[in-house]
């Protein structure tokens, strides 16, 4: 299947399934057409998570989200396998393969930004662009770990973890939403996303326990495509911080902020970031 030119693919924005040499069926919606571009979710998330990118944006490119294995709506051949960030790279990759689709402008959010920046790295030839936002995992400066996840946030976590596993779905998930935006976010969240966060709750202890690695210079140094790496002007320092050191790191790569957004800032300030993407990705289109 092209995924460039195929009208099953772009036709309409509904739910399609790509079976990816790993056995999985990869869910995905995909719209418009154009140059793919290729949307990554973070925690909790799921291909919906990028609604308001794709009702815009699909105007100009081939607008595809996917959902990674063990999120809505995975079946039995996505919840079989290992969770884990590296498991979740090679998937995409495999799927970016499968639908003959590559390059593509890669799009990743948090936890997805970590899977986005592995992605290009490892599989340039699969990546034309690469837009992180809110890039989620620690640092490594000068051989040393940063202390991106303090005690508390980890004693948090564990106590999210344990509220989840118990039942308790609905106040581990806005103790962990507002930890990594601000307070009093899950309570004004749209009735979609929470949804969206109660379907994907049981992903979150299996993402404790896979820890993201930490961005370091070398490995951003491998990192050849133009890069965009947007930050919320009040997302938490851990994120802003790595905005600023990927920014350094690697070599074709420029940063721009959302003002008065947090971390989920192309949610909640939808035409700024698509804005954003547009002028980055459209201008390396062609």
């Amino acid at each position: 299947m092209n995924a460039r030119t195929d009208p099953s693919v772009i036709a309409v924005p509904e739910m399609y399934f790509a079976t990816i040499p790993s056995g999985i069926r990869v869910p995905y919606i995909a719209s418009g057409a154009g140059e793919p571009l290729v949307f990554v979710h973070g925690s909790l998330c799921d291909q919906r998570y990028w609604s308001s990118q794709t009702r815009t944006l699909s105007r100009h490119f081939l607008c595809v989200s996917v959902s990674l294995s063990h999120y809505w709506p995975a079946d039995d051949t996505g919840l079989r396998g290992e969770f884990s960030w590296k498991a979740h790279v090679a998937e995409v990759a495999q799927f970016i393969a499968a639908m003959n689709a590559g390059p593509v402008h890669l799009v990743g959010h948090s936890r997805g930004g970590c899977v986005a920046f592995h992605l290009a790295r490892e599989y340039p030839a699969l990546v034309k662009t690469l837009t992180l936002a809110d890039p989620g995992g620690p640092l490594r400066i000068d051989g040393v770990a940063q202390a991106a996840l303090p005690a508390a946030t980890n004693a948090l976590r564990a106590e999210v973890a344990d509220l989840i596993e118990n039942g308790a779905i609905d106040a581990g998930l806005e103790m962990f939403v507002d930890s990594v935006s601000m307070p009093g976010i899950w309570r004004r969240s749209s009735a979609a996303f929470r949804t969206m966060a109660v379907a994907n709750a049981g992903t979150l202890p299996k993402q404790f326990r896979d820890p993201l690695p930490a961005y370091e210079h070398a490995a951003a140094g491998e990192v050849r495509c133009p890069t965009l790496l947007i930050g919320g002007e009040k997302s938490p320092r851990m994120y802003r911080d790595n905005i600023d050191r990927l920014a350094e790191w690697i070599p074709h790569a420029d940063k721009r902020t959302v003002a008065g957004a947090s971390h989920g800032m192309n949610v909640s300030h939808p035409a700024a970031f698509n804005r954003l993407v547009l002028e980055f990705a459209g201008g390396a289109a062609g």
